[in-house]
């Protein structure tokens, strides 16, 4: 799924361990030739960090209610920045952002 600065990738992969069942696997990432700077790309990678901590919730609260033929497997999700080089959104950007890329994968 593609959005407007954010790219999302997800999978569904075969769990190994049965200690987290429900918490999905996720991923933040920042390319260097998209940011050069290792401030500003630690910078975007917490601000992405952070808003997805603040809208994983309903996320969460679905992956528990799921099936038990799905209790073997663990959602796995990548959150690539590919925005401009120069500004970065804000962190309510991020949230919208992330919202919409988790709903339009229909999980709540």
């Amino acid at each position: 799924m593609k959005g407007d600065f954010l790219k999302m990738v997800y999978a569904s992969l075969p769990q190994e361990n049965h200690g987290f069942h429900g918490v999905p696997a996720v991923l933040f990432a920042v390319g260097k030739k998209t940011i050069s700077s290792a401030v500003l790309r630690n910078r975007v990678k917490r601000m992405m960090r952070e808003a997805y901590r603040l809208e994983k919730s309903p996320v969460v609260a679905t992956l528990v209610t799921m099936p038990d033929a799905l209790a073997n497997e663990r959602l796995c999700i990548v959150f690539l920045y590919t925005g401009k080089k120069q500004n970065f959104p804000d962190l309510e950007a991020f949230r919208v952002e992330i919202r919409r890329l988790l709903q339009s994968v229909k999980l709540f």
